[in-house]
């Protein structure tokens, strides 16, 4: 069952929740208990007439925010219960907000697109004995924002807010409240809408980030994406660089996988200016359903999770398929960059080398000025830089050839690469010529 927070529900949104002294001391939850515990409805179950018999909370926040409560029943299709703005267009929204098979798990929390906007909901699922409801009250409750990035803010207001509303349905006043402290940052717009996508941007490293921002905030979750990914981190790697629509499954909960999106992104990190401005930007979508295909259909580049297997199937809509640690690609042109080389194991082992490095010198040095996502985020950024650094340098001189001594420059291995150095030019828009010996030889 889910614990109602004794917390009081209004106005409760700060930054950081400081402890409660009344209350025995309690560890921070980790990543995974965090997504385990906000979660989805699914999409096809009805529900009565006048019952709200499971609620979507929706939000939005920060700059033109919108706060909505949607509702969702076991014992009917979801539902939007309740928002603010009325007048917003929020079709699709009570899918997104509740994954697919989330009836199966008691919390979650999940990001996701809607048009140009960011959104996040926390859900939670809690035993009810009412055969109007099949004995179980779901809701999610959410909020969006033309930006993801200071989404997590709110997380703590979320899940006390959807844990409010299954204790005591149709008690909107903590939201309404909300709303009306928020929207004072709204620039007069009119209609409140963004007329254009959110550039993906490179954000300034926070170097004093707290545990409880680990905890949600999607920038504090590289560490886990790598140990968890392990090698294969190389081959995502370079899929994002070349800007490929990945497609990440998983059982829900979905909230951790949300977070491998926002990693699969900053693994294409690159600071030089000029590059990537001609090619498709890497496109954050987080959670996906069937409702978001015809969305797909036009992206040339993504990044997505879904809890829908059914998309496995839809080829057309993906380049790339992650199904746990297990990746893959059904473009043949693609597929030897699945294998991992020489290279790739080198570059790995300098970052795990980097790493442990990192965590001695915290524990014995008691240095705090770095972290682990510091050192991850300018590891990719560096190897990057340094890619396009030379492809550059080669592009400008006076004899426009790529040789083997330049690719092993860049860290690559010659041979083993010279697939994802075509494709890479091609990409970019990059004028030289790849000349590498020995290519008949694997």
């Amino acid at each position: 069952m889910v614990e109602q927070s004794d917390r009081a529900p209004l106005l409760d949104w700060e930054e950081i929740p400081p402890p409660d002294p009344n209350q025995a001391s309690q560890p921070p939850p980790r990543e995974e208990d965090a997504a385990a515990e906000k979660s989805s409805q699914p999409a096809g179950r009805r529900t009565p007439t006048g019952a709200a018999a499971g609620t979507t909370g929706w939000s939005s926040t920060t700059t033109n925010t919108t706060d909505t409560i949607i509702t969702c029943s076991p014992t009917r299709r979801n539902m939007v219960e309740w928002c603010l703005p009325h007048d917003i267009n929020l079709d699709g929204v009570e899918f997104k907000s509740m994954a697919s098979g989330s009836h199966r798990i008691t919390s979650d929390f999940i990001y996701f697109r809607k048009g140009c906007y960011f959104g996040l909901a926390c859900f939670a699922n809690m035993p009810v004995e009412s055969e109007l409801e099949r004995g179980a009250r779901m809701k999610s409750v959410g909020i969006l924002s033309p930006s993801y990035t200071l989404l997590y803010r709110y997380m703590h207001f979320l899940e006390n807010q959807v844990r409010h509303q299954l204790q005591c349905p149709g008690q909107y006043s903590p939201l309404e409240a909300f709303y009306e402290d928020k929207k004072a940052v709204l620039p007069p717009t009119g209609n409140g809408l963004v007329n254009a996508c959110p550039t993906w941007s490179v954000t300034t490293i926070n170097r004093c980030m707290h545990p409880e921002m680990k905890i949600t905030h999607p920038a504090g979750c590289m560490s886990q994406f790598i140990q968890f990914f392990g090698e294969q981190i190389m081959v995502l790697w370079k899929f994002a660089l070349l800007r490929k629509r990945l497609l990440i499954f998983s059982p829900p909960p979905v909230g951790v996988v949300c977070y491998r999106v926002y990693c699969c992104c900053c693994l294409a990190n690159v600071s030089l200016p000029g590059i990537g401005v001609s090619v498709p930007e890497l496109r954050p979508f987080f959670y996906i359903n069937i409702a978001d295909i015809t969305t797909l259909e036009t992206e040339m580049s993504y990044v997505a999770c879904t809890t829908e297997k059914i998309f496995e199937e839809k080829k057309e809509l993906y380049d790339v398929y992650i199904d746990n640690q297990n990746v893959k690609t059904h473009r043949s042109h693609l597929q030897p960059l699945l294998r991992l080389n020489a290279a790739d194991k080198e570059k790995y082992r300098k970052l795990s080398e980097q790493r442990q490095l990192l965590l001695y010198s915290q524990e014995v040095d008691e240095d705090c000025t770095s972290n682990e996502e510091d050192l991850f985020i300018l590891f990719f950024m560096e190897l990057n830089n340094r890619i396009f650094q030379t492809l550059s340098e080669v592009a400008g001189s006076s004899d426009p050839t790529l040789t083997a001594e330049h690719v092993r420059v860049m860290g690559l291995d010659p041979q083993a690469d010279r697939s994802f150095l075509v494709d890479l030019l091609e990409v970019y828009g990059i004028d030289v010529t790849l000349v590498i010996d020995n290519l008949c030889c694997p």
